[in-house]
């Protein structure tokens, strides 16, 4: 490998929208994520329901139906 044109690999902390923070490498200095191993439905089994500001009542209510 050639020296001084690879980036500075480290151990970071990520962390979590959910509060979980765990330690990975990256080239970066932090990560942030939405959503980890411990909050998503996959590996949780918990299937979690997010209303998007009521998107399908706003159209009805815009259309008239």
């Amino acid at each position: 490998m050639k020296k001084g044109i690879h980036p500075d690999y480290k151990k970071v902390k990520v962390h979590c929208a959910c509060g979980n923070e765990f330690e990975t490498g990256s080239v970066n200095d932090s990560l942030k994520v939405e959503i980890c191993s411990e909050c998503h439905p996959f590996y949780t089994g918990r299937q979690k329901f997010v209303d998007k500001g009521g998107r399908v009542d706003k159209f009805k209510k815009k259309y008239g139906m």
